[in-house]
């Protein structure tokens, strides 16, 4: 028996899908460089042995059988793992890819590890028929700024009130003329990662500023390298590319929720985030991650600010099938379907893509299948919601300028 209400089915499983946030495909000869397991936890280390015993491994386990076609006592997350080693990379790109109905994706490349081990990213529009666009990762570049002032300097250490000059005009220069860059649709920001969601809107001290930038060029020296942890920097890089931002126009995204145990969850909710949300009234803010498991927080922020859009990604494949129906209807109890969107989050596996799609479409259709059913929604309404989360919201607030290639999934 088919689907019950079939207009809502053919959006849901067919219509062409925006991805607001992901991470490029691991380059070939990377392929295996990365422990699999990633692709269905954010743990790490010694806790990531237990994530093959989850809901979300053993459904992914399941769906990726049937795709590769194995059956029977090879149909496990082990036969998997075997199975995808022995295709030819790019067939397994396009295996992965073709399935999915994306049609644009929006690329953070500062992951860790992208650079060095990740593909371009218009080696992706191959899979999706438009191009590829770039959202910058504002702390991964601000980074990357000091660390070359400090290199160039390092046999001349500058003061470091003429190292704070240099440091803030090179980047906000750098941010400005990401402004004006047309393969950059956005900017993203992962605070919650480094010092927390509770950005302070009050402008920051030079003498703090001073003491954080010290503290950097000693990381430096000790470490090879620098990572930003320091409050009053993060807060107020964030601030400088929030006023960019709105300038512009441009989105910039948070990263909110679900993440690694780098994050301190505390302060991961976004409901942190209210004095720097009332602060910058001009520039759009995406909470990214569905905000998990503070899914209902980031619904009454998109609910009560005009500059507030929520992402219900990542869940997709990261938690169980009934969990990924609760963040969907945490999300619409009060959202504006106007202001959801949609995402992978994949990182480094084109498989990702693949069961983040199809596990979302088939949220979707179930959850909005149920509210249709009750009456609470008809079934125009239900297709109208599916229309603006996978493609239209997005569309509109990253000005993208693309027409819905509705036929993306229709059969040669």
């Amino acid at each position: 028996m088919g689907p019950m209400y079939r207009e809502l089915a053919q959006a849901a499983f067919a219509y062409p899908i925006i991805d607001n946030h992901a991470h490029p495909f691991l380059k070939e000869k990377h392929r295996n460089s990365i422990r699999y397991e990633v692709l269905i936890s954010e743990a790490q280390d010694d806790a990531l042995d237990d994530a093959v015993y989850t809901l979300p491994c053993i459904r992914a386990a399941a769906q990726l059988s049937k795709l590769f076609g194995l059956k029977g006592n090879d149909a496990t997350w082990e036969g998997v793992k075997k199975a995808r080693l022995e295709l030819d990379y790019a067939e397994l790109c396009k295996l992965c890819m073709e399935p999915t109905g994306i049609q644009c994706i929006l690329f953070d490349d500062g992951l860790g590890g992208i650079a060095e081990m990740a593909e371009d990213l218009n080696r992706h529009d191959k899979y999706t028929g438009s191009a590829s666009k770039r959202i910058v990762r504002l702390e991964v570049e601000g980074q990357n700024i000091l660390q070359d002032i400090l290199i160039a300097n390092d046999n001349l250490p500058l003061s470091v009130d003429i190292l704070c000059e240099t440091f803030l005009q090179e980047f906000t220069t750098y941010m400005n003329t990401t402004a004006e860059d047309d393969l950059v649709v956005g900017y993203k920001s992962v605070a919650c990662y480094r010092t927390g969601l509770d950005i302070d809107p009050a402008p920051c001290s030079i003498e703090e500023l001073h003491k954080c930038l010290t503290a950097a060029s000693q990381q430096l020296k000790e470490k090879g390298s620098v990572r930003f942890q320091h409050k009053a920097l993060n807060d107020h890089l964030v601030k400088i590319v929030l006023d960019i931002a709105g300038k512009c126009k441009k989105p910039i995204q948070f990263h909110t929720g679900l993440g690694d145990n780098d994050i301190t969850l505390t302060t991961s909710s976004p409901a942190h985030m209210q004095p720097i949300i009332k602060a910058f009234p001009e520039t759009v803010f995406v909470l990214l991650h569905s905000s998990y498991p503070y899914t209902r927080d980031a619904g009454y922020l998109t609910s009560v600010y005009k500059n507030v859009y929520l992402d219900f990604g990542e869940v997709f494949p990261f938690i169980s099938a009934e969990g990924q129906r609760t963040v969907i209807r945490q999300v619409l109890e009060l959202a504006p379907t106007n202001k959801i969107l949609w995402s992978t989050d994949a990182a480094w596996w084109p498989e990702r893509f693949y069961l983040a799609t199809a596990q979302a479409r088939e949220a979707m259709y179930e959850v909005l299948a149920g509210y249709v059913s009750k009456q609470d929604l008809t079934e125009g309404q239900a297709v109208s919601i599916v229309k603006k989360a996978f493609f239209e919201n997005a569309n509109r607030i990253y000005r993208l300028g693309l027409q819905p290639n509705i036929s993306i999934l229709s059969p040669n």
